[in-house]
């Protein structure tokens, strides 16, 4: 296999099932740093703060520099600043958006005027927080999901993502949201930008075909998918766009 300076880890799915820690992958990122390269973490969940991130993974052996912890909050925090920075911003989701748009000054609010609607993962979602936030749409609010995930994998098996709640919105209100995580290829081009890598010097590891994979094609780098999640091998070897390589695990990487 080819020796890369810049390991882009998907983390559900990639990493770990929930709270359950994947062997082979958290076994290869504390060899890579046992030889001095430190992987990148790049996930589309945008329940959790990067401190959050940062302690899950210490609590599976891994130590992530928090500079090298990249989430689709983050990056949806930043183009909200850029669009909507002196509007009212409505929001569904946990710590990792709401903390995000705050840090960035965003006028958080309930209300139905709101000029945008950003959508991020909430376990404790209700009828409420959905019909407020179609109402909200229907009176010219933009909606805006920090990641379009329709599901992820759990130690128990498959749970509804951010995409399935957000495709909901979107069905009832008939408008097409925006999504700002991958495939989207922008927190790859902040890492390349950041660290001064070009792209033939990263590769893009994860299990989603559809996030992960079509993240690192877009990007324009090499990309590595795991059998160990959302897309099997064999969904993977259908697809028109190939990834530069499939294994089932981390542990067969040589």
């Amino acid at each position: 296999m080819k020796r890369y300076k810049a390991y882009c880890f998907d983390l559900d799915g990639t990493v770990y099932r929930g709270d359950e820690g994947i062997a082979s992958a958290i076994a290869f990122i504390q060899k890579l740093q046992q030889e001095g390269i430190e992987p990148f973490y790049i996930t589309n969940n945008a329940t959790k703060t990067p401190e959050q991130v940062q302690q899950k993974l210490a609590a599976l052996g891994i130590a992530a520099p928090l500079q090298h912890i990249y989430t689709s909050a983050l990056v949806t925090a930043t183009y909200v600043e850029q669009h909507f920075r002196q509007m009212k911003v409505q929001v569904i989701g946990s710590d990792g958006i709401r903390v995000a748009l705050a840090e960035k000054g965003i006028h958080i609010t309930n209300d139905e005027d709101a000029s945008a609607v950003v959508m991020g993962l909430d376990r404790e979602i209700n009828y409420a927080k959905l019909a407020s936030a179609c109402l909200a749409i229907q009176n010219g609010a933009k909606l805006i999901g920090t990641n379009g995930d329709m599901k992820f994998p759990t130690e128990q098996g498959f749970v509804p993502a951010n995409g399935s709640f957000v495709h909901l919105v979107a069905t009832v209100t008939e408008t097409e949201p925006l999504f700002i995580g991958k495939p989207s290829p922008i927190m790859l081009e902040a890492i390349a930008q950041a660290h001064h890598y070009s792209k033939n010097e990263m590769v893009m590891i994860g299990d989603n075909y559809q996030t992960d994979i079509l993240c690192g094609i877009r990007f324009g780098c090499d990309t590595i998918h795991v059998n160990t999640g959302v897309t099997s091998t064999a969904q993977v070897q259908v697809q028109q766009e190939q990834p530069t390589c499939c294994l089932s695990s981390m542990a067969e990487w040589a």
